[in-house]
């Protein structure tokens, strides 16, 4: 199949589908990161690079929609046109001419402004003993089923696993490479979108 994942520089799920045998190819404002220049194409998604391809896989900026930072929305401190260009952005991948599409994004605004996603996923469901709940909004695709269940440390009654502090929040510090590395896939959910999406050719 030829694939298009849009929005990512890591190239963690081009690779994973092309290991599998699939013309995958990653996009972004970025240069990648992945090590293959020959697959990446850097500048903006635009509605022109949604055609002709088999399946997208899209990871769309989260910083307007996610909740973790509509709170600065919704109490006036910062304006609504970020989010609703950031939403106009989601539903152009959403509404792309192809059969099989699957976007992912944090918890936050699109279940109000579209729809639910059709699941929710965890790192530590496909073999990470990591914490960060991810939705994906699914066409033409089943949901993902977890490969390898990491289960917590309990911290005071709570689970909690290897990126989280005792309360529960990401103990990744603050740096400038910080949402860089915060939005990396996970391999064991790439690899989970490669093998139960692409199957082998």
């Amino acid at each position: 199949m030829r694939v298009l994942v849009a929005c990512e520089e890591s190239q963690v799920v081009c690779k994973a589908f092309r290991a599998r045998g699939h013309e995958a190819f990653s996009l972004d404002i970025q240069p990648c990161s992945g090590g293959h220049p020959e697959w990446h194409t850097q500048g903006e998604l635009l509605c022109h690079h949604l055609h002709g391809w088999n399946m997208i896989i899209a990871f769309p900026p989260c910083t307007y929609l996610c909740a973790s930072g509509m709170h600065w929305t919704t109490r006036g401190i910062r304006p609504q046109k970020p989010t609703n260009d950031a939403a106009a952005f989601f539903m152009m991948i959403a509404k792309a001419p192809c059969e099989r599409i699957a976007i992912e994004n944090p918890v936050g605004a699109m279940s109000r402004l579209w729809r639910k996603p059709d699941q929710y996923v965890q790192p530590w469901q496909f073999g990470h003993d990591a914490s960060k709940k991810t939705g994906l909004w699914l066409k033409g695709l089943p949901c993902l089923q977890p490969t390898d269940i990491v289960e917590p440390r309990i911290v005071n009654g709570k689970r909690r696993w290897g990126n989280q502090t005792p309360s529960g929040q990401n103990n990744l510090g603050p740096s400038k490479d910080r949402a860089k590395l915060r939005s990396k896939t996970y391999q064991g959910i790439a690899d989970a979108m490669a093998t139960q999406w692409g199957g082998k050719c």
